[in-house]
């Protein structure tokens, strides 16, 4: 009778492991991406990258920006275990002031809802500032 109680368990436990279920996760080389100080109208396009480190497929079903200034891309196709991905960021860089905006990533991962955060500062070089006129004006004396 004891031996088929510590069968019966056995089997129960092996086929508990078994019966675990293959999930999929996302891993960011980082969470933030400093776009630092820029021009106005240079590029704003920046890319974050991540890897699926579960053994499952990792699909990608929605990613959310805070503004319409910033243009969030996902991947199309499903990304493999072991396999890396890309989510490209644009942000309007027309519009000269500190940059401070997150992209939410929606996906079938482990952790289904990850926030991404850019900044930086946007800078037009054609315009001075009083204190920088003021400063001019004072050396030119």
């Amino acid at each position: 009778m004891k031996n088929l109680i510590a069968i019966l368990f056995v089997g129960l436990i092996s086929f508990g492991s078994f019966a675990q279920e293959k999930v999929a996760k996302i891993e960011f080389k980082t969470d933030v991406i400093d776009y630092g100080t820029i021009e106005k109208g240079s590029n704003g396009v920046r890319v974050f990258e991540f890897t699926n480190t579960g053994d499952a497929p990792l699909v990608i079903s929605n990613v959310k920006s805070t503004c319409g200034c910033t243009v969030p891309k996902k991947p199309k196709d499903p990304i493999m275990p072991g396999e890396t991905g890309e989510i490209e960021v644009k942000y309007d860089t027309k519009r000269v002031n500190p940059i401070r905006k997150t992209i939410t990533v929606f996906s079938n991962a482990e952790t289904p809802t990850v926030a991404l955060k850019i900044k930086g500062l946007v800078v037009d070089s054609d315009k001075t500032s009083v204190l920088e006129k003021k400063n001019k004006s004072m050396l030119e004396q």
